[in-house]
């Protein structure tokens, strides 16, 4: 865990010290630039698996969601996508929408957010693009990128329940809600006195191994921490080896099963092909079946055999 899987201790609060010194450049930028939307600060927010804690090496990215006031602006679901729609009066939006209609164009915000970027002294060299969804600086001095997601939090609907709404990679933009699972993480980590983020980490390391496709990040943490959102009469360990078969065996029995979006938005997040679930039960029931014969030899006191299994 130390020497393969955990981030480096000096690493992640190096990390966190520069993510929060581009946050305070960020937040600049409305004085720097008359025509720069207006920042909504206090619901910025970071998440993907660096902010939940459940990142493995290596640190290649970090993500943070940029909050912009939408001055008024409402939106509209489609099944396939969010429009949203700007007011006259808003000055900074309005130049931001697609040509002659209200509709604000998510590539232009994302492209307003690279303009201003590429403006910080200290990026001057670093390679700053627009990919789908965010504005992605890749800084020579860190080996990390850094994603920056503009969004917009709604009001609440009728359910009772507000959003933040993120360029969908098309143009327009969807829902999404980092903090669910965040809290999710926590929740069930705590329920387990804190012992579940290394398992997660772990089996991130296992999932990422080139003999077997590779689940994604979030799918592989969430069939996780289904796994002990459910374990409410017993603790996962301190001794995260202990675990591993555990996780191994639910892995194989519900690789084939859907696994839900926790925060209710995207539905089954598992999309991995008949040949892809195969090759992981198999990988996943083997290695299962390994795990317990190497527990069986630490009983007996046999922990060389024990290890080299």
């Amino acid at each position: 865990m130390k020497d393969y899987v955990n981030l480096e201790p000096d690493e992640t609060q190096l990390a966190r010290s520069s993510r929060d010194w581009l946050l305070g450049k960020i937040r600049l930028f409305p004085s720097r630039d008359i025509t720069f939307p207006r920042l909504y600060s206090e619901k910025d927010i970071s998440f993907g698996s660096f902010a939940r804690r459940t990142k493995k090496r290596e640190l290649d990215d970090i993500d943070i969601m940029i909050a912009f006031i939408a001055e008024g602006s409402c939106y509209q679901e489609y099944t396939d996508r969010i429009e949203i729609y700007v007011s006259d009066y808003a000055s900074k939006l309005k130049p931001l929408c697609y040509d002659n209609t209200n509709t604000l164009n998510s590539r232009r915000v994302i492209n307003k957010l690279v303009s201003l970027l590429a403006q910080v002294p200290q990026y001057e060299k670093a390679e700053i693009k627009r990919n789908m969804e965010a504005a992605t600086l890749n800084l020579k001095t860190y080996p990390w990128t850094f994603d920056l997601v503009p969004c917009f939090f709604t009001q609440k609907d009728w359910l009772n329940k507000d959003y933040y709404l993120i360029p969908d990679g098309k143009g327009h933009w969807k829902k999404t809600d980092p903090r669910i699972d965040r809290n999710r993480v926590t929740e069930v980590n705590q329920l387990h006195d804190g012992n579940v983020l290394n398992v997660i980490r772990l089996m991130k390391y296992w999932n990422e191994r080139p003999i077997i496709p590779s689940m994604s990040s979030y799918l592989i943490e969430n069939m996780i921490l289904d796994f002990y959102s459910t374990l409410s009469y017993t603790k996962a360990s301190v001794y995260v080896d202990l675990e591993v078969p555990k996780v191994l065996q639910y892995i194989s029995d519900r690789v084939f099963h859907p696994v839900n979006d926790p925060k209710g938005i995207q539905g089954d997040i598992n999309t991995l092909n008949l040949e892809e679930r195969t090759k992981i039960f198999t990988r996943a029931h083997i290695d299962y079946r390994n795990s317990l014969e190497a527990r069986k030899l630490e009983t007996k006191g046999d922990h060389k055999l024990s290890i080299a299994k």
